[in-house]
């Protein structure tokens, strides 16, 4: 009797610690930085804080962030900077280097010719100065004391095919990849495939159907990735992203193949609207990413606020909770409403 009363214990203690390792499911917002004091920095946590907000991805220089994180020291706040990692429109150094920027299929460096928008201006994962200098700004804010994690934004390449709801903004129809958006045809990319394959991406005739040339990108971006995550993790803090929607998708449409990144939080952007989805589509998206990642990762379901009113956004977490996600990561901050607020606070989670 006694045995069986010590093993019921045993189990009682087992399960309690493993609930207690459970994480808890967070709620966090990507914003900017804007000059405020100490004392309006809290009230602002506060605010959003008792809506349940404890995660702010917050843009801005690496003394903005110190600013930030002494400021939310003491409080139930994390604060991640969020940095432009491959996209770099006005980096100064950068721009001294033509060299170091994405080639598309026609030859188009993106320093000058931007695809979409004007401040499309992707770097290469092919370049080694390229690679030098976001490691040497990465390192800049894994240095910063209190810092919840570096958060890779931008971390791609130039969207091959655009969702299907932003295609008609451009009057684009894309059902194929166009040589104008296919990027990553650098120098050193076309070198280095010839040495490995002895092949010249650029003398195929098909060379967007070629697997390996598409995974020889992938692994370009996703060394350099997994580069940054140790230096990141050399200074104790944690490496985020915010990426595609799933794997699959993202390997697709951005050559981003963020189920082999060595992450440790992942946003995957799951804009519904963006796709003609509703907000069950939502729930495939995290489980399709949890499966390939086998769950590896604390996995922060993105939602786009501005095509959520208040009742959408309880649905929109709630599919992102069914899908096995550890919490969502709202964009923006600045689109949340009163009423948002008051609908985050009736959530059950």
């Amino acid at each position: 009797m006694k045995k069986h009363v010590l093993f019921l214990l045993i189990l009682l203690f087992s399960v309690t610690c493993q609930n207690s390792n459970k994480p808890e499911f967070t709620i966090g917002v990507w914003g900017h930085y804007k000059d405020r004091t100490n004392e309006e920095w809290q009230q602002y946590f506060q605010k959003y804080g008792d809506a349940g907000i404890t995660d702010y991805f917050i843009s801005g220089s690496p003394e903005n962030m110190q600013k930030l994180t002494q400021a939310a020291k003491g409080m139930d706040v994390n604060i991640h900077a969020w940095v432009w990692t491959m996209n770099r429109p006005g980096d100064k150094v950068a721009a001294q280097h033509p060299e170091w920027y994405s080639v598309n299929r026609n030859g188009d460096n993106s320093f000058d010719y931007r695809a979409y928008v004007d401040y499309y201006q992707w770097l290469s994962p092919f370049s080694e100065g390229a690679r030098k200098h976001i490691k040497s700004i990465m390192t800049s804010y894994a240095e910063i004391e209190g810092l919840a994690s570096v958060h890779l934004d931008y971390v791609r390449y130039c969207d091959v095919i655009l969702p299907k709801m932003l295609q008609p903004k451009y009057g684009l129809n894309q059902t194929t990849e166009m040589p104008e958006f296919d990027f990553g045809y650098h120098p050193n990319a076309i070198a280095g495939f010839q040495q490995k394959y002895g092949e010249n991406p650029l003398e195929m005739d098909h060379p967007e159907e070629s697997m390996e040339w598409r995974q020889f990108r992938l692994d370009a971006l996703s060394s350099l990735v997994n580069e940054i995550a140790e230096i990141v993790h050399s200074k104790g803090k944690k490496l985020s992203a915010a990426v595609f929607p799933f794997p699959e998708m993202s390997r697709k449409m951005v050559r981003q193949n963020w189920s082999d990144w060595d992450l440790d939080i992942v946003c995957p952007m799951n804009y519904h609207n963006f796709y003609g989805e509703d907000t069950d589509w939502i729930q495939f998206s995290v489980e399709s990413g949890m499966k390939e990642t086998n769950g590896r990762l604390d996995y922060r379901s993105g939602l786009f606020v501005g095509a959520l009113p208040p009742d959408s956004l309880e649905s929109a977490i709630q599919k992102s909770k069914m899908g096995g996600a550890n919490g969502v990561t709202i964009f923006s901050i600045s689109g949340l409403t009163d009423a948002h607020l008051e609908a985050l606070k009736t959530i059950q989670y």
